[in-house]
């Protein structure tokens, strides 16, 4: 399930409008650094098309992200410095939601902020579990296991929802 689903399950179709109008959408060239390694990122990333490259900081390949993930959300919650760089690869493109937008926007409007901090917990729970699946931690953890890939009932509900902002989103950046 893309990651941005997550996210687009806990907002409304206005929330996810004023994510487009407040965002920008910026193709990168291959090689291009968005998140240095031990940096602060200043912005949300909603990839659109191609792929980014999770690097640790030996170079090492930690992941590949395709259209629908999100990078730098951790940032926006938590200013530490990152523990990975994020290059962009063949085709890359992506909106870019300033954290400064972002967090004015949570400021002044709190039922968005409810949505958008529920959207972002919903979402690294959802991580968090796929990383320590990944990782052996808690028995199962072998693909195709029926629980590994389970996705909540509540989730699923909201998911087709969600799928058609992505969608829109997606259109209305190559416009």
């Amino acid at each position: 399930m893309r990651k941005v689903l997550f996210i687009l399950s806990e907002l409304l179709d206005d929330d996810v409008e004023w994510l487009a109008n407040a965002g920008d959408r910026l193709r990168y060239p291959v090689g291009a650094e968005l998140i240095p390694y031990g940096g602060q990122p200043d912005s949300v990333y909603f990839v659109l098309d191609g792929t980014f490259s999770v690097l640790a900081s030996n170079g090492e390949l930690v992941a590949e992200l395709s259209s629908g993930e999100v990078i730098g959300e951790m940032s926006l919650v938590d200013p530490a410095r990152t523990t990975a760089s994020v290059r962009a690869n063949e085709g890359a493109s992506a909106l870019r939601v300033s954290h400064v937008r972002l967090r004015e926007k949570l400021d002044t409007d709190a039922a968005f902020a409810a949505r958008f901090y529920r959207a972002l917990s919903v979402f690294m729970s959802a991580r968090m579990r796929q990383t320590t699946r990944r990782y052996g931690y808690g028995g199962l953890s072998q693909p195709g296991d029926a629980q590994v890939d389970e996705i909540s009932e509540a989730l699923l509900e909201k998911a087709h929802l969600a799928s058609m902002r992505f969608e829109r989103l997606l259109k209305r950046m190559a416009s």
